[in-house]
């Protein structure tokens, strides 16, 4: 049993769309899996030895506890009931609380294939009177997360600060030198999700962030952890994050 799956279409679709959140989760104790639709082969300069043996390195370096990866087709996953009683059974054996899919406005058809079929299996799960392996089970809750072709800023449900886990999401998703395969290709990689991973962060008042997207309401039992929030009997007397430099504008006169 595990307590989140993350579920890609592609080796390195988890990692680089939400690398720093799986970090932040093996932090807080939380047991993590990841399930890949297919082995992301062929690729120009991959095979699928290799795109498995970069998964398991790229796992290693996330801390993951459960990895599997399913035999639909690369470039041509689509919804299908076989494919939806795949995944569906997987849920059925690490019976998660949470799943975590591509979000499904994107310009990727097996990535807004994967997150249709992940969505279905998420009920066809908990069927009772069926031949699927595994007893009947429907994880609680449902993410999307952001491994996205769509050069578009999209409003996310919420962001989570990945800043302390930030370096390590870049290193596990060298990992797939098939796929980044030069320097160039490299620093490409870099740069786009250190740009992504920026903007959020600014949204939240952290440097770095990941943005997650929902399609039910997110419920809280408190407020406490939501950045930005300072309760007066908590406060130092300095100031909140993220208002140190307006203080100083105010204090010097810039603020009138």
């Amino acid at each position: 049993m595990i307590d989140i799956l993350c579920v890609g279409c592609h080796p390195d679709d988890v990692e680089m769309s939400m690398g720093g959140a799986i970090l932040l989760f093996r932090e807080k104790g939380y047991r993590v899996g990841i399930l890949d639709l297919t082995n992301g082969e062929p690729t120009p300069f991959g095979t699928p030895e290799k795109r498995m043996a970069e998964r398991d390195a790229a796992s290693q370096i996330m801390g993951v506890e459960e990895r599997g990866t399913l035999d639909l087709p690369n470039r041509s996953v689509t919804d299908s009931l076989e494919a939806r009683t795949k995944i569906a059974e997987v849920y059925r054996k690490l019976r998660p609380s949470i799943i975590f899919t591509h979000f499904h406005d994107d310009i990727h058809p097996d990535h807004v294939a994967g997150s249709k079929l992940s969505v279905e299996a998420r009920f066809h799960a908990k069927l009772t009177k069926t031949d699927m392996e595994g007893q009947p089970h429907f994880p609680e809750l449902l993410f999307y997360h952001q491994a996205n072709h769509k050069r578009i800023i999209q409003n996310p449900a919420f962001i989570l600060d990945i800043t302390n886990h930030f370096e390590k999401k870049l290193e596990s998703c060298a990992a797939y030198e098939s796929q980044f395969h030069t320097p160039e290709r490299k620093e490409y990689m870099r740069e786009i999700l250190t740009g992504r991973a920026l903007y959020y962060g600014s949204l939240i008042r952290t440097k770095y962030g990941e943005p997650f997207f929902a399609s039910e309401p997110v419920g809280l039992y408190d407020i406490k952890d939501l950045v930005g929030f300072a309760p007066s009997k908590e406060s130092s007397g300095q100031p909140r994050k993220g208002m140190a430099d307006i203080a100083k504008w105010v204090e010097e006169g810039e603020g009138s």
